[in-house]
């Protein structure tokens, strides 16, 4: 299963404090939990708490917008632009310094049943079985599908083989899913029943 994107048409969340608003690009459920993985778009609009996620590991990835940092106690992290930092979801952390808007793209996994791999690259890829691609800058073929920037591809339950650039200065956000059985082996995933978008979705 792979579904293409646009930043543009997927459904806005507003925050509840009033800093920002979501964009989710893909939700995998889970049994007994929100998810088993999950990536989503933010609008960053003012300083601000994140909300708690137990139980989850997160990497967050600024897209656009000027540097700002994420404080906690003992934690001042610089976030700068297309550098990926990741860290547990029970962290109490705030963000400072924005000056204007800005977006950061959100990768969460339930702890012990999944893990992020999250990178900025410049060349031919083929990633693991499930993940998703965001194109930063140029034009991409993402299996096949000509996408440029602020657009990108979702996929589970098996590779989509080939993402490569169209030029010589592309530049994706990959973000690859490792899923784990219950002996803890990392494993490529079957398919299973996903949650998309309204604006993905068919039928």
């Amino acid at each position: 299963m792979m579904v293409p994107f646009q930043l543009s048409t997927l459904p806005v969340t507003p925050w509840k404090n009033g800093g920002g608003e979501t964009r989710e690009i893909i939700c995998v459920p889970a049994p007994d939990a929100p998810f088993l993985w999950r990536a989503s778009i933010a609008t960053l609009q003012a300083d601000g708490p994140f909300s708690p996620f137990p139980g989850v590991d997160r990497v967050i990835t600024l897209l656009a917008g000027q540097p700002l940092r994420l404080c906690g106690e003992n934690i001042d992290q610089p976030l700068a632009l297309w550098q990926p930092w990741a860290f547990p979801g029970e962290w109490a952390l705030s963000s400072v310094g924005i000056v204007a808007p800005g977006l950061d793209f959100n990768i969460m996994t339930q702890r012990g049943r999944a893990s992020a791999t999250v990178q900025v690259v410049s060349d031919l890829q083929c990633p693991a079985s499930e993940g998703v691609a965001y194109v930063l800058q140029g034009e991409w073929d993402l299996a096949g599908r000509r996408c440029a920037a602020g657009s990108g591809l979702c996929w589970r339950g098996g590779s989509p083989r080939n993402l490569r650039p169209v030029g010589s200065n592309g530049r994706l956000l990959l973000a690859e899913i490792a899923l784990k059985e219950s002996s803890g082996e990392m494993i490529y995933c079957s398919y299973r029943d996903v949650l998309l978008p309204r604006a993905a979705r068919t039928g």
